[in-house]
């Protein structure tokens, strides 16, 4: 697993995607996903958050660290050699306003919304260490930072408690030209289901959530592929908007 973990890490840096993990270094079960994304995050060092998400409203949970170097304000440009995939999701995110350390007794659903701070309109960036992530194993996926790249949080949305998010509207544009329109659409179906099994089952890896972690709980628009220099405008009803641009081809950072 450490060898994968080199490997995804390398693939991501040096913008050398791969086919698929070697079939040796293989993650096998979904705690050896795990334990690949920790060994990645450590490289990034400091985590600003987690992304979580389930794809029905049955389906345990799954989550990934998103590092803090990643994270950015509506507005902002993505630059960079590791923006390739380019991948983007409409999300709605949280900010931790308390510490919900880890305890024997689960925190009700009640006492975890009541320590969020604040809620947002966000764009997850999908960015991968293989050169199609819908061409290989599903836990090589997940231990690729279930394909985290990037996330961009819009303003606070006042009175969030109120909102019906299965009536929540949703459209995510590239260049002016609406991509996807969908109403209700997240695809856990109840999203706020998500952050007491963070906050309680994810204990162990997370250490606890902590205020200002970012929380962002899964796609609600699938997955749209833009291209370099491409202008991103995600609006919610309700949430409200965010927005990005892509730098364009040769504007990569330094090393």
């Amino acid at each position: 697993m450490m060898n994968a973990a080199d490997m995804l890490l390398d693939a991501r840096r040096t913008n050398r995607p791969l086919v698929e993990l070697p079939a040796d270094v293989r993650p096998q079960t979904v705690e050896e996903a795990y334990l690949v994304q920790d060994k990645m995050s450590w490289a990034y060092e400091a985590i600003g958050g987690w992304k979580v998400g389930a794809p029905t409203g049955d389906a345990e949970p799954m989550f990934a660290p998103m590092p803090a170097a990643w994270i950015s304000c509506s507005g902002c440009e993505m630059r960079g050699r590791t923006h390739r995939y380019r991948g983007l999701e409409a999300e709605i995110a949280f900010l931790m306003g308390e510490d919900l350390p880890p305890r024997k007794t689960p925190y009700s659903r009640d006492e975890v919304l009541d320590a969020i701070a604040s809620c947002h309109p966000a764009i997850e960036v999908l960015e991968t260490a293989f050169i199609d992530p819908m061409q290989v194993a599903r836990l090589s996926m997940i231990a690729d930072l279930q394909l985290h790249g990037g996330f961009v949080y819009g303003p606070a949305c006042p009175d969030w408690q109120r909102i019906d998010f299965s009536q929540e509207h949703v459209t995510l544009a590239v260049d002016g030209a609406v991509r996807v329109e969908r109403t209700g659409s997240n695809t856990s179906g109840d999203l706020l289901r998500l952050l007491p099994f963070l906050a309680n089952e994810g204990a162990a890896r997370t250490g606890g959530l902590k205020r200002g972690d970012w929380i962002t709980t899964g796609s609600w628009t699938g997955c749209t592929v833009a291209s370099p220099g491409s202008a991103v405008d995600v609006q919610f009803s309700t949430v409200g908007k965010v927005n990005l641009r892509f730098g364009v081809e040769g504007s990569a950072l330094p090393d």
